[in-house]
């Protein structure tokens, strides 16, 4: 594998080159000097909220090679970065720290971005299924040459929970649409989709093929043929046998497009969770061209793709702005897809279902448990997806188990959503060092069908139980789960902040927390989370310059509006990689 020379390593290199022509003065300066002061920027006219409880406000934030060099005082800061440093005028903006994904999937946003949008409203059009029909025939004629090359269509993000039929479309709805070229459909969940029968042709899916473990192909009244809407592993086997018909540049190309779009909404540092062997080579290769605009930090299934721990890519430090943190586990699916792994009964099973039915784990309890104790046994990070509290519970069990066989230590394992999580579980989270990160988006986009029809009154004012956390003197972190919902840092603030649905309903008040306590989970926890709050996740001297730019000041702001607030820019390490 070709080495890559990290940007400290470049600079540090720039920098002995430039001293060695220190003879050659520019204005009585060296090179060096001047090309220091090239990268040197003075940030300041606006609101700067630090996130640093040291300085939490300041007037000017000075940066130099990508580092923070002074917080505070503007004459301070001009000093700090040189008589040569250029002042950006934040124009009344607000200036804060660059966000920090806790848990996402860059990799499929640029699926979501570069195929047809089917999300519902506020987010896209896809309100019911004649509309998705149009949206995917409209990116048909739009995009002929892929569909073409590749002989695929896919759709990513409708909500049968927030459609007019309150149900998934049929593969002969996709039919309708073209029964010639191979169509998928991708619930916003990520867990369940949809396909036409070229689609399940092409994937070999027939009547007589069986559900997998830990999912299901949906059957047609009283046969056994596939009616095209599939569940948990019976649409990964789908997904992984139709994207095979995706080159490297189509996958290249996704990729890019997700970082792009992660920077939009003010983020500098994306997650891609649950990354496959061959995505982590091609997250590498970009990074090796330097062609990602952000840091991307990769979570492989621990299940499937562990052969890259064992490469130079599984590392502490970022090299061209990628590195591997650890593994990720999977153990139930999605409550708003109803196959959350749950104790108790879903309030309303879904159609087909019997009263008792509670979802279903995604893998065995040995599974889980052999899982943990390899993390653990590697002393590799583990991020575990555990949507219902059955899965919780499995989740706290397999970490008990694996601390008692190797001992306590500084691990962090990582709850990924938790969001059914119950009182005395974050108990047990507290004292086995789980890092809760959380899912209060659900609140906006699901709240009302969690209450209405999935959890029940009771059990839906505390999904995501932010606050429960921090009265128990606890980081947590909130994450989109991109692309399940755009990469919004603003919905993701606001969903925490005031709870409130898609109705305008507050589901569960007492989960609500103050907007500075929200900032925090989504930039300096969500670092520490991954070890890096030591360089990032707040404007800190010695800090790398992540920033992001804001059109409003969230402290200030009505609640109710903090959704609107637009992100203006976005800095990876002083350079902007991103501007509205």
């Amino acid at each position: 594998m070709t080495l890559l020379i990290p940007p400290t390593s470049r600079r540090t290199l720039l920098a002995g080159a430039g001293a060695l022509a220190g003879a050659s003065l520019i204005g009585g300066r060296s090179m060096a000097q001047t090309a220091r002061d090239a990268s040197a920027a003075v940030f300041t006219g606006g609101p700067i909220l630090t996130i640093d409880d040291a300085m939490p406000t300041a007037e000017a934030v000075a940066v130099r090679n990508g580092v923070i060099v002074a917080v505070g005082s503007l004459d301070a800061a001009r000093a700090a970065a040189g008589r040569g440093a250029r002042t950006v005028n934040l124009d009344g903006r607000t200036l804060l720290p660059g966000f920090f994904d806790p848990h996402g999937h860059v990799a499929m946003v640029g699926l979501q971005a570069r195929y047809a949008n089917l999300l519902p409203a506020p987010d896209g059009q896809g309100d019911d299924i004649p509309a998705l029909q149009r949206i995917t025939r409209d990116w048909m004629n739009a995009h002929e040459a892929l569909v073409r090359d590749t002989q695929l269509v896919i759709g990513f993000g409708y909500d049968d929970s927030q459609l007019k039929e309150h149900r998934h479309p049929t593969g002969e709805e996709l039919d309708a649409i073209s029964d010639a070229v191979p169509i998928l459909f991708l619930h916003q969940s990520g867990h369940l989709g949809a396909a036409n029968d070229a689609a399940l042709a092409a994937a070999g899916v027939t009547a007589s093929t069986p559900d997998p473990d830990g999912g299901a192909f949906r059957r047609k009244d009283g046969s056994q043929q596939p009616n095209g809407v599939m569940e948990e592993t019976a649409l990964f086997a789908v997904m992984g046998a139709l994207f095979a018909r995706l080159d490297l540049q189509a996958n290249l190309e996704m990729i890019r497009e997700g970082a792009r779009f992660y920077s939009s909404f003010g983020y500098t540092t994306a997650q891609d969770g649950r990354s496959s062997t061959d995505t982590c080579r091609m997250i590498a290769m970009l990074a090796e061209r330097g062609e990602l605009p952000i840091d991307i930090l990769s979570f492989p299934d621990i299940l499937t793709s562990t052969d890259v721990m064992a490469t130079p890519l599984y590392r502490r430090n970022y090299v061209g702005k990628y590195r591997i943190g650890g593994v990720k586990l999977t153990l139930d699916g999605s409550p708003q897809g109803k196959t959350a792994w749950l104790s108790q009964p879903y309030y309303v099973p879904p159609e087909g279902k019997p009263a008792s039915y509670r979802g279903y784990p995604a893998v065995t309890e040995q599974q889980a448990l052999d899982a943990v104790e390899l993390a653990f046994r590697n002393d590799w990070q583990i991020e575990v997806h555990a949507n219902g509290d059955a899965a919780i519970d499995l989740l706290i069990g397999a970490v008990r188990e694996a601390t008692v066989k190797h001992g306590a230590k500084d691990r962090r394992p990582v709850l990924i959503h938790g969001q059914t999580t119950r009182m005395d579980q974050l108990d047990d989270l507290k004292t086995l060092g789980v890092v809760p990160s959380l899912f209060p988006m659900h609140t906006f986009y699901w709240g009302d069908y969690h209450r209405d029809s999935v959890l029940g009154p009771r059990r839906a004012e505390i999904i995501s139980p932010c606050r429960s956390v921090l009265r128990r003197g606890m980081r947590f972190t909130t994450h989109h789960d991109a692309p399940v919902a755009n990469p919004d840092s603003m919905r993701v603030l606001s969903a925490t902040v005031t709870r409130r649905t898609r109705s305008g309903d507050i589901l569960g008040a007492d989960e609500c927390v103050p907007v500075d306590i929200a900032l925090k989970a989504m930039t300096l926890w969500a670092a520490w989370q991954h070890y890096e709050d030591d360089r990032k996740g707040s404007l800190t001297v010695g800090k790398l310059a992540d920033l992001a730019l804001l059109d409003a000041n969230p402290l200030t702001i009505d609640p109710d509006r903090l959704a609107g607030i637009k992100v203006q820019a976005a800095y990876k390490e002083g350079e902007e990689v991103w501007r509205r």
